[in-house]
């Protein structure tokens, strides 16, 4: 496995993400390759055969159409090597009773993990922590989270979050607090009121000068 040199760990939002090849379930993988123009979901577990992550991974399989109706690619990633990632993949989609229809990134030496910051011995003796990352068709790092041990991902909030953000990306928009697809969204402070209704093709209503709502340019 080999990654683009670059200062391992440091990463921002808005930054491109970093690019790197890798050993996965389905071939190797140049990442950025990988993802064309795509949206792309990065997640990270700490080892194979733990149980919360059996779950999460579940999960994502049985969310297939969504994520495909949104153009997202899907990529996990474990420290274990890829004949252990499949013997895990056999028990996951027995358990969730959905096939485990994308890669999964063998990490052993933890390249990937350093390269994106996952590393935190402090929380794991494997060294890997569980981190989401949402990366547009630019290749920006568009969202960072990393979650704890003991607490699994909510996938339908990581889904909500691809539709704001690509809601956002394509209209002079905000999202408000709890927003769903449908739901009225806030008119961008960098953009006039009259430019901006023309750009979403709805009249806002103007709660506070910098607080226009309007509806979800989405559902046109």
């Amino acid at each position: 496995m080999t990654a683009d040199a670059q200062t391992l760990g440091v990463i921002k939002l808005g930054d491109i993400a970093p690019d790197f090849e890798a050993e996965t379930t389905k071939g190797k993988i140049r990442f950025h390759e990988w993802l064309g123009d795509a949206w792309g979901i990065l997640f990270s577990h700490p080892r194979d055969f733990t149980p919360v992550c059996t779950t999460e991974l579940g999960e994502v399989a049985r969310l297939r159409s969504e994520f495909e109706s949104r153009g997202v690619r899907v990529i996990g990633l474990s420290v274990d090597d890829v004949e252990s990632h499949h013997t895990w993949e056999a028990d996951i989609a027995d358990i969730a009773g959905a096939e485990m229809w994308f890669p999964m990134i063998a990490d052993p030496d933890r390249t990937v993990s350093s390269l994106y910051g996952m590393v935190h011995p402090n929380e794991l003796d494997s060294a890997t922590v569980r981190s989401v990352f949402i990366i547009d068709p630019a290749k920006r790092v568009r969202l960072m989270i990393t979650y704890p041990a003991s607490v699994g991902r909510n996938f339908a909030e990581i889904v909500r979050v691809i539709d704001a953000l690509q809601r956002t990306s394509r209209y002079p928009v905000v999202t408000p607090a709890n927003w769903t697809p449908g739901q009225r969204v806030i008119l961008a402070t960098s953009v006039p009121t009259d430019q901006a209704r023309a750009a979403v093709g709805h009249d806002a209503e103007e709660i506070r000068p910098y607080l226009r709502l309007v509806a979800d340019p989405g559902t046109n």
